[in-house]
């Protein structure tokens, strides 16, 4: 069984040792900035995510399932995505808001609005994704 863990930098303390640095070093403080909640978000956004394979989303169309962060295996973020697609009404499906939250055990999922983009997340910070073809 082939597991994954996919790292993520913590911008917390990165961004405490930029301050950090920034009090004993040269430049001013005005020239210095640490990093900003949107570098966050778009680093995320950017992170290497780990490919699972396919599985039937909706409308009898395929997605992919990504492993995006924490310890994965494929076999079970390849789960958690068919259970999600099997367990959404054709409603909530095709709701203009997006799908979701679903909850499925310690996992939850939900879709954004006009996003192919399901994204399922546990509390310790795991997160698997699945995107489906447009």
């Amino acid at each position: 069984m082939k597991t994954v863990t996919v790292f993520r930098p913590c911008y917390g303390v990165i961004a405490a040792s930029v301050l950090l640095l920034t009090g004993c070093g040269g430049g001013s403080p005005a020239t210095q900035s640490a990093p900003t909640p949107s570098h966050e978000a778009e680093a995320l956004a950017t992170s290497p995510a780990i490919p699972c394979g396919k599985v039937p989303a909706t409308k009898g169309v395929q997605a992919d399932v990504l492993v995006r962060a924490g310890t994965v295996d494929c076999a079970q973020a390849t789960q958690v995505i068919t259970q999600y697609f099997q367990k959404l009404s054709p409603s909530e499906a095709a709701s203009p808001d997006g799908a979701g939250p679903v909850a499925l055990g310690e996992w939850t999922c939900g879709s954004g609005a006009g996003t192919p983009v399901t994204t399922c997340s546990t509390e310790d910070s795991r997160q698997v994704e699945g995107v489906v073809a447009r």
